[in-house]
């Protein structure tokens, strides 16, 4: 892992803000959606390019604070330790736990999800599915989403370390998509029909769900910045909290920032 947030930086080194465009670097989570934003903003500004990068929420923090980007991007909130820094809620986004579509079980307790990925739960069968292992598949150390997922779910109980990692929400929903025994979490945005989203005591984690409040496990999705954006960079800024980027993001599964200071 350190050996990779090293070769991040010395790839966002090797392009320093201001001479490439706009640079974003950071969540995973937040990536896709921003990319999406990022593509309209260029058609409509063909002068201004936008780069897009992952990493991770910590490493888009330390980037942030390191002035090695122009953005950094989050999806959790920042650490006591890395305040200081100008926040931007851009959306709303809820963690969901998703299983094979083959798979009968329709609901969990979140005491139940608890137990799967502290490792203190390993058959399907004693949670009334069927008589196989279960294979958890959670994200990496630095991640936004299981930092969410651990703040949300995990409590004081702490991950297995006999659960699969992967680096990012795609390859995550890829290995439940064809693992009939496999449980993981995603961002709801990225929910899509190779999978299936099951309820948290009894609620499934849909849109409509996560703007009534009902479906509680929502995570903040964040830009970073070290000063007052100005120039190119405030323009993107202003965009993605225009009703036209909003509507992008909220077109693409997410709870915009509009949507979020109505009710």
């Amino acid at each position: 892992m350190r050996l990779f947030f090293f070769i991040f930086l010395f790839l966002m080194l090797s392009c320093a803000p201001n001479k490439c465009g706009v640079i974003i670097a950071g969540s995973t989570s937040v990536q896709p959606f921003i990319e999406k934003v990022a593509e309209h903003f260029m058609e409509k500004n063909p002068g201004i390019a936008v780069n897009v990068q992952g990493g991770g929420s910590t490493a888009g923090v330390q980037a942030t604070i390191n002035g090695t980007c122009d953005v950094g991007a989050s999806s959790r909130n920042l650490k006591p330790s890395e305040r200081g820094l100008e926040v931007v809620l851009i959306a709303l986004d809820g963690i969901a736990v998703i299983v094979h579509k083959d798979n009968p079980i329709e609901n969990l307790t979140v005491e139940q999800v608890r137990d799967i990925f502290a490792g203190k739960t390993t058959n399907w069968q004693e949670l009334g599915g069927l008589n196989s292992i279960i294979i958890p598949v959670t994200r990496e150390e630095g991640s936004g989403t299981r930092a969410s997922f651990e703040d949300m779910i995990m409590g004081e109980d702490v991950i297995s370390d006999a659960c699969l990692v992967q680096d990012s929400n795609g390859a995550v929903r890829e290995i439940i998509a064809t693992t009939t025994q496999g449980v993981g979490y995603i961002s709801v945005g990225l929910v899509d029909d190779r999978e299936k989203a099951i309820a948290l005591d009894g609620v499934k984690p849909t849109l409509a769900n996560l703007t009534t409040e009902q479906y509680r496990f929502a995570r903040p999705f964040l830009l970073l910045l070290r000063d007052e954006p100005k120039g190119d960079v405030k323009k993107f800024i202003d965009y993605t909290l225009s009703p036209e980027g909003q509507e992008i993001l909220g077109s693409s599964g997410l709870i915009s920032v509009n949507k979020v200071a109505s009710d």
